[in-house]
């Protein structure tokens, strides 16, 4: 993912800001409008929104003589994804011996995130946490359920009632 620059990130702002409740998009006078306390021109802004155009981060659609801008994705998934980009840069090491924190490459940068949330964040990413290791149990389940239903497996332990467990064990046998 791309790192915005400082005055496309303002242009972003915008869309991100004005995007959801329109349905056609914003125009370049309308971002320019935006930004009026940055005192840019038209003509600038109508190259920074092509620039995003180009690099993926903005749809643009034609609306008679203008075109009409949306962002690509939401605020949030571009902050995600620059996250997953920063914690690329860990890189992935061999595991090392207990103790060694500092060349553990993305689970050190991991844990000196998590170590360095506040308390609030935390609880936020322990309940998202939770909620996907419930969600894979779930999906894992609601496919081995399909699964059996099509080999005409029900009713032994990987029926509807058996746990993800009991439908391994019982594969194994």
């Amino acid at each position: 993912m791309t790192r915005l620059g400082d005055l496309e990130r303002a242009v972003m702002d915008v869309l991100w800001d004005r995007s959801p409740g329109t349905a056609d998009g914003v125009t370049v006078r309308e971002v320019a409008d935006a930004l009026t306390d940055r005192d840019l021109a038209y003509t600038t802004v109508m190259t920074v929104l092509d620039r995003l155009a180009g690099k993926g981060m903005v749809q643009r659609e034609r609306q008679g003589r203008a075109w009409s801008y949306r962002p690509a994705a939401s605020r949030d998934a571009h902050i995600a994804r620059l996250m997953l980009d920063a914690l690329d840069l860990a890189g992935d090491s061999p595991a090392e011996p207990a103790g060694d924190g500092d060349r553990l490459g993305r689970g050190a940068a991991l844990i000196r995130f998590a170590r360095s949330v506040t308390g609030r964040e935390a609880e936020i990413l322990r309940a998202a946490l939770t909620d996907e290791a419930a969600g894979l149990t779930g999906q894992a389940d609601a496919v081995t359920d399909q699964a059996d239903a099509v080999t005409g497996r029900a009713g032994t332990a990987t029926g509807p009632g058996a746990t993800a467990t009991d439908r391994v064990a019982d594969r194994r046998d």
